[in-house]
């Protein structure tokens, strides 16, 4: 999805559980830029003592804070989309749980964005989020940051510089005006290649090219 094809800006989205390694240089390199951002966050990374200065840090650089479920639950089989693995039940107390952290740190949002945890999900799942007020979203199809997750280990594994690249080629062929990019700030300790730590290149270049980077606000999606 993206919000606004017509305007030349991108949204910056970042999710984390209970891995948040990277939030200081994450939000030292937003600042330098002037660029806002928004966090998607889980109850489990709420409840963190040692991650309430970070999250202070985020709410007083100005960038949104939204609901990323309470314990990162699977809500659908990876082989199965349409195979719901939780109950409307246990959804929706897991996301009362969530949405309470977050008041916790006064996060009363008048737009509820929320991001379902794994970015995975179906029309079941969507619509009972939904009935909560819950606007769901999900980072631009077709841009593989999210990848950025990945070890070397693994079959699909993708570097940094691999995923730098498809972005740039992406803008290239279809423009990112509007796009929402998602970048881990917590990795497995086996990626050593953070693709965090390369955000400012990817903002300056991406400004160069001119576009703005803005957090979300209002509800207006282009599928």
């Amino acid at each position: 999805m993206r919000l606004n094809r017509k305007e030349k800006v991108i949204h910056l989205i970042f999710s984390a559980d209970t891995r948040f390694e990277g939030a200081i240089p994450i939000l030292k390199t937003l600042k330098t830029n002037k660029a806002k951002a928004s966090f998607f966050l889980t109850g489990n990374c709420l409840r963190m003592q040692e991650m309430e200065p970070l999250i202070r840090n985020i709410q007083k650089d100005g960038h949104y804070i939204g609901g990323h479920s309470d314990n990162h639950l699977l809500y659908a089989s990876w082989d199965n989309r349409q195979e719901t693995l939780v109950s409307k039940d246990s959804l929706l107390k897991d996301l009362c749980s969530n949405l309470a952290a977050l008041e916790k740190y006064g996060i009363v949002n008048a737009v509820s964005y929320f991001l379902p945890p794994y970015e995975w999900y179906n029309q079941e799942t969507v619509a009972w989020l939904e009935s909560q007020g819950q606007w769901v979203i999900n980072f631009t199809p077709g841009i593989r940051t999210a990848a950025d997750y990945t070890t070397p280990d693994m079959p699909g594994y993708k570097s940094s510089q691999a995923l730098i690249d498809q972005l740039y080629q992406f803008e290239k062929e279809q423009s990112l005006n509007g796009a929402i990019i998602l970048i881990h700030p917590g990795t497995e300790s086996a990626r050593t290649d953070k693709l965090y730590l390369r955000l400012n290149e990817i903002i300056q270049y991406l400004k160069k090219k001119g576009y703005r980077f803005e957090r979300l606000l209002k509800i207006g999606v282009d599928k």
